[in-house]
């Protein structure tokens, strides 16, 4: 085998490896983040708002601390979106990594459609259905907003304190949903909300749930990498 066709065979492996964490990192949140909110349902709020936030901080900051050097922990389309905006990722990847992300999050939401088969449809969506678009666009944006933006501040300025970026960046989720839960379900993630949606077939207003995070996400890295990073 020649040198060229080596470096290529290796360079698919790792593009492999990079979009098997991508979907493994987007399946367990929304698993876990999507089946806090269905067992809620189901035990009539055992779970609770805070319980609820504390499973998908978690489950991200396991996964990211797990992931992040295979393929940068996005788990988000709406991080991707930011990242090749500033061109910290190519469109071939990016790509890849939204759809991996997409696929993951739908396999999810499928697998716990099959472990809770009393669930109803609107328990196994997780998120209200009449939200105000202007409404829930713009809490969407400034939640996703604070999630980029610590990424960028925690993760991808290497001047940061290391070590600490996966669980700044799980509080995030934490503190978000506590605030924004019980009005559109914070998201901050088109994944979240898709894999949900697509596996339970109510659809709600998706729109929200990639306008609102791709806009808080793009004015979040543009901030960080035009107004506050340092040179």
């Amino acid at each position: 085998m020649v040198v060229g066709e080596e470096n290529e065979r290796d360079s698919v492996t790792m593009d492999l490896k990079k979009y098997l964490a991508e979907f493994l990192g987007a399946f367990a949140l929304i698993f876990i983040g999507a089946g806090a909110v269905l067992v809620n349902g189901l035990t009539g709020g055992a779970v609770g708002l805070v319980g609820i936030a504390l499973a998908h901080g978690l489950v991200l900051m396991t996964m990211i601390y797990g992931m992040a050097h295979i393929s940068g922990a996005h788990f988000n389309p709406a991080v991707t979106i930011a990242m090749l905006a500033n061109k910290r990722i190519n469109l071939s990847d990016a790509a890849g990594y939204i759809l991996s992300q997409l696929t993951g999050a739908g396999v999810a939401g499928f697998l716990l459609f099959f472990l809770y088969p009393t669930a109803t449809s609107g328990q196994l969506y997780g998120f209200p259905t009449t939200i105000g678009l202007g409404f829930g666009i713009a809490l969407e944006a400034v939640l996703t907003f604070f999630l980029v933006l610590t990424i960028y501040g925690t993760a991808v300025n290497k001047k940061a304190p290391s070590g600490f970026f996966g669980l700044a960046i799980g509080s995030v989720l934490i503190y978000d949903i506590i605030l924004g839960g019980t009005q559109t379900g914070a998201a901050m993630n088109p994944a979240r909300a898709f894999g949900p949606a697509l596996a339970s077939g109510v659809w709600g207003p998706q729109l929200i749930y990639w306008v609102g995070p791709v806009l808080g996400g793009l004015l979040a890295s543009f901030v960080y990498e035009y107004l506050i990073r340092e040179e």
